[in-house]
């Protein structure tokens, strides 16, 4: 049966927004893991991510303090149906950014990043799929706010959707 995945980033709540839109919220809850790459703010929203999630994969960001960091990695991985995911915040600048990661995670095969809040979706020369959900409440110079979805089955990440978030 496949696992169907939410991929979100630089949520800064409660710095951008009070809360997350509702639309992320139910999509968080009906997921069977939540991956978070970064940039929460608050210890709270941690924990709330962490209430609502059946399964939270999650890294600290440059805008996430202490408790944070002593709370979450730098990185993070994890194997999902055959498929080897990993997970930071920032990746450098779009110049480059394949074979920085390609070099960096040789073992992967999906990278899920944040930071810039701009979505991202390519595949490099490898084969790594490098995934950026963008912001689900600071859209910066976006046409709207976003976060993905995804699932994996038996060894292939599949129906990669991105989403426009609408405010409540």
């Amino acid at each position: 049966m496949p696992l169907n995945l939410v991929l979100v980033a630089d949520t800064h709540v409660p710095k951008r927004a009070r809360d997350l839109p509702s639309q992320v919220w139910s999509a968080v809850e009906s997921a069977d893991v939540v991956f978070h790459a970064g940039d929460w703010v608050s210890e709270t929203h941690l924990e709330e991510f962490r209430r609502r999630s059946r399964l939270l994969v999650g890294v600290y960001g440059n805008n996430d303090g202490p408790e944070l960091r002593r709370s979450l990695p730098e990185t993070a991985e994890i194997t999902l149906e055959g498929v080897r995911f990993a997970m930071v915040h920032e990746t450098g600048q779009a110049k480059g950014r394949e074979a920085r990661c390609e070099a960096r995670y040789p073992e992967a095969d999906v990278l899920v990043f944040g930071h810039s809040h701009i979505p991202w979706d390519t595949t490099t020369p490898r084969g790594l799929r490098l995934l950026n959900p963008g912001s689900p409440t600071d859209r910066r110079r976006q046409p709207a706010c976003t976060f993905m979805t995804a699932t994996v089955d038996s060894g292939k990440l599949g129906d990669i959707r991105l989403h426009e978030v609408l405010r409540d």
